[in-house]
């Protein structure tokens, strides 16, 4: 994997990350098939077709269901969901700390019960690294620890020199292996500044193809995870892809790029298209309100997604998802995903253009 900055805006960078199945233009917005498959009905050519250059799954779930072995034998999940374009996979350490009660954490790893059968199962930094590259991934993400906030400082300092071990496995295991897939570190901390400092020097150190920041849209304030932001961006080394983890809102992603990442990730846009909420270049639209019960508009008469240039309005959609139809959600998710996909490339072009704040500025004036 390679990365290649090609233009700056202040601390905005535009660039492109090659890797054995294509390039992504940054910033990039990934698109989250948890387990090999949007939530919402999307196929891989739907994916293509509005514009997603990089598609993310998860390692726990595909760890647990249909197993990695499977995946492997069906050409990796290129071949499993036929996506030919970059794919990246979370370690599996977000959705553990999810699990809460049902998992411990030890030296070794985490011990937990599975949400689909109840067994005891162990996911260790080298049974992740493994995972991944029977998944065939082109970025598979370190096993790391995250933790919901607020958290004890001794805590988190602790979890974060546990993280840093962990990446050292992995590193070794990453190693061991036969992959073209880059291997990314996750910088950990929670929101104590002194912690999140010393664990990106601590992995920066140890000199890997990217890194990301884990820990944050975990329970604190937005302005608390901007300031985080402020300080940890800095830290980063400057010629390496930043990925901010789960995150996040349009202007979550607007406010990461003005301070210098470059990827994201997020469930919202699918989730809240499945409960009726559209993302418009005027505002999210709640199509279950009465008020579009007769109204014949598409969605978003500026929007370029097979839903808005197909004409489908307003009215039939609010019927579909009134109906219960899953039609109405297919829908959503497709629109949804173009808007987020849409919002990153008019970022580039800004990016390029030196006209990142300006952008900003319109964009938050014609949506909130």
């Amino acid at each position: 994997m390679t990365f290649n900055i090609t233009k700056t805006d202040k601390a905005a960078r535009r660039g492109v990350i090659s890797t054995a199945h294509g390039e992504i233009q940054t910033p990039c917005f990934m698109n989250v098939a948890t387990q090999a498959a949007i939530k919402g009905g999307l196929s891989a050519a739907d994916l293509d077709s509005i514009g997603c250059q990089i598609a993310l799954a998860n390692t726990y779930h595909l760890f647990l269901r249909p197993g990695a072995e499977i995946v492997r034998g069906q050409g990796g999940l290129h071949g499993f969901m036929k996506w030919n374009k970059p794919i990246l996979t979370d370690s599996g350490g977000f959705q553990v700390y999810s699990l809460g009660r049902l998992r411990k954490i030890t030296e070794e790893g985490v011990a937990f019960n599975s949400h689909i059968d109840g067994r005891r199962v162990t996911l260790t930094p080298e049974v992740s690294i493994q995972t991944q590259i029977a998944l065939g991934s082109d970025i598979i993400m370190a096993f790391d620890e995250c933790i919901a906030l607020p958290a004890p400082y001794k805590y988190v300092e602790e979890s974060a020199e546990r993280t840093t071990r962990w990446l050292e496995r992995c590193i070794a295991e990453h190693a061991d292996s036969v992959t073209s897939s880059a291997l990314f570190g996750i910088n950990q901390g929670g929101t104590y500044r002194e912690i999140r400092l010393k664990h990106m020097r601590d992995i920066a150190a140890l000199d890997l193809p990217g890194y990301a920041i884990g820990g944050l849209a975990v329970g604190e304030s937005t302005t608390e995870m901007y300031s985080a932001l402020d300080y940890i961006v800095p830290a980063m080394p400057p010629e390496k892809p930043r990925y901010l983890m789960g995150v996040g809102t349009p202007y979550n992603i607007i406010e990461a790029v003005r301070r210098g990442v470059d990827m994201f990730d997020c469930v919202l846009p699918a989730r809240n298209g499945r409960h009726g909420k559209f993302y418009t270049q005027s505002g999210v639209l709640n199509i279950k309100n009465e008020k579009y019960a007769t109204d014949g508009r598409v969605i978003d008469s500026e929007c370029d997604c097979p839903v808005c240039k197909g004409g489908y309005s307003r009215s039939y959609i609010r019927h579909l998802f009134k109906s219960g139809e899953i039609l109405g959600l297919r829908f959503a998710v497709l629109h949804n995903l173009r808007h987020y996909n849409r919002l990153t490339e008019d970022i580039r072009k800004a990016i390029e253009a030196e006209a990142l704040e300006k952008f900003a500025e319109e964009y938050y004036a014609r949506t909130t």
